[in-house]
C-alpha cells in the first residue's frame, strides 16, 4: 500500500495510485505568525494586520471583508501609497518556535508539510479596496493597479523567505478566488496582465526553495485560466467547481496540471444536510474524473465544513468508494 505522499504523486503524476486521494489528507498545514487579529467563525468584526475590517457571519463558509465606506482602506487609488501599509514579516526566532515544532512533528514521508498563505493578490487588492471599486480600477486606473500588485507581490515574496527559511515546506497552499460560480471577475487577458507575473515570481521562488507541490485554492469557476495557472507553477487547482467542466479539463490538461475538488460545497454542506446526498455527490464526482489527475473533494478551502460533519462524512464515503473503484 502506498503512503498518504506517494499515493497524492501517483495521482498527479499519472502513475498507478491505489485509491483516491482524499480530500486533504496528504497536506499538514503550518501557518506563519501574525500579529494581527483574523475574524474566527461567528466572530467579528476584527481588524486584520492590513487595516482591513473583517467579520465571519455564522452558516457562512468564510471571513470575508466589511466594506462600508469608513472602513475601506483605499479611499483613493490614485494615492493608494497613504493608505496601504504592509505587515511586517519579520518575526523572531521565538515567534516562529510553535511553527518550527509543528513542522517538525509532521512525518514527512507520509505527508506534506504545507505553509498556508491568504489572502493572495486578486483578493488582497478588494480586500483592501472594495470588489466593485477594484474592477473598475483595472480599467480606469491601470498604472496605479499595476503598482499596488507589485507591492503586495513583494511582501509576499518577504514571507516566502521567511517561511522557506524556518518550516522548509514540501507544499504550498495558497488562496486567491478568481471568479464567482459562474464566471472569471476579470478577462483571460486583463488576469495574464496583472496577476500572471507576479504569481510566476512567487511561486517560482517557492519552487526554488524546496517546494514540491504548489496547491491553488480558488472555489470558482477558473477554467479559462487554466492555462495561466501551469504557467505560474500551480501544480493542483483546488477548489474547482462542477461548472468548470472538470472531465474536459482533465482530458485537455491532465499530466500538466492536477484538479482537487468536484463536489460543490453548496451541493452537500448547508443546515439539514444528509449523508445520502454527500455519498451520491462523492461517486458522481469520481465517476466523472476518474482516477488520475483528480483528488475528490469539497471546494470549500481548508479540511473543514460551515456545518458539522459534511467534512467527516464526505471522507468517509471518498474512502469507502474507493474500494470499490480501486
Amino acid at each position: 500500500m502506498l503512503t498518504i505522499r506517494q499515493n497524492f504523486m501517483e495521482t498527479i503524476k499519472g502513475g498507478n495510485p491505489d485509491r483516491f486521494v482524499n480530500q486533504y489528507e496528504p497536506f499538514q498545514m503550518v501557518f506563519a505568525p501574525s500579529r494581527g487579529a483574523s475574524a474566527k467563525y461567528g466572530e467579528g468584526p476584527i481588524v486584520d494586520a492590513w487595516g482591513v475590517t473583517r467579520e465571519w457571519p455564522i452558516g457562512t463558509p468564510g471571513g470575508f471583508p466589511v466594506h462600508t465606506p469608513d472602513k475601506v482602506v483605499i479611499k483613493d487609488i490614485e494615492n493608494w501609497k497613504e493608505y496601504v501599509k504592509a505587515p511586517s514579516t519579520d518575526f523572531t526566532d521565538e515567534e516562529w518556535a510553535p511553527m518550527v515544532a509543528r513542522a517538525n512533528s509532521i512525518d514527512r514521508n507520509e505527508y506534506f508539510v504545507t505553509a498556508f498563505v491568504a489572502p493572495g493578490l486578486f483578493e488582497n487588492c478588494h480586500h483592501l479596496g472594495e470588489i466593485q471599486q477594484t474592477l473598475i480600477n483595472f480599467y480606469e486606473y491601470p498604472d496605479e493597479m499595476h503598482e499596488l500588485i507589485d507591492y503586495l507581490v513583494e511582501y509576499e515574496l518577504r514571507l516566502a523567505e521567511q517561511i522557506c527559511k524556518h518550516i522548509k515546506p514540501d507544499a504550498l497552499f495558497h488562496h486567491d478566488d478568481w471568479g464567482s460560480q459562474i464566471s472569471t471577475f476579470i478577462s483571460p487577458a486583463m488576469f495574464e496582465e496583472f496577476f500572471v507575473p507576479g504569481y510566476k515570481k512567487i511561486y517560482g521562488y517557492y519552487k526554488e526553495h524546496g517546494v514540491e507541490v504548489i496547491v491553488h485554492h480558488s472555489d470558482s469557476y477558473a477554467a479559462t485560466l487554466v492555462p495561466y495557472m501551469i504557467e505560474m507553477g500551480i501544480d493542483v487547482w483546488q477548489g474547482v467547481m462542477t461548472s468548470n467542466n472538470i472531465p474536459e479539463l482533465i482530458k485537455k490538461y491532465g499530466g500538466q496540471i492536477s484538479f482537487m475538488g468536484g463536489i460543490d460545497s453548496a451541493q452537500i454542506d448547508y443546515e439539514g444536510w444528509t449523508e445520502e446526498v454527500v455519498k451520491a455527490q462523492v461517486k458522481r464526482a469520481c465517476d466523472e474524473c476518474g482516477k488520475l489527475y483528480f483528488i475528490p473533494g469539497a471546494s470549500q478551502g481548508l479540511a473543514m465544513s460551515t456545518f458539522p460533519g459534511v467534512y467527516e462524512a464526505t471522507s468517509k464515503y471518498i474512502a469507502e468508494y474507493s474500494k470499490e473503484v480501486f
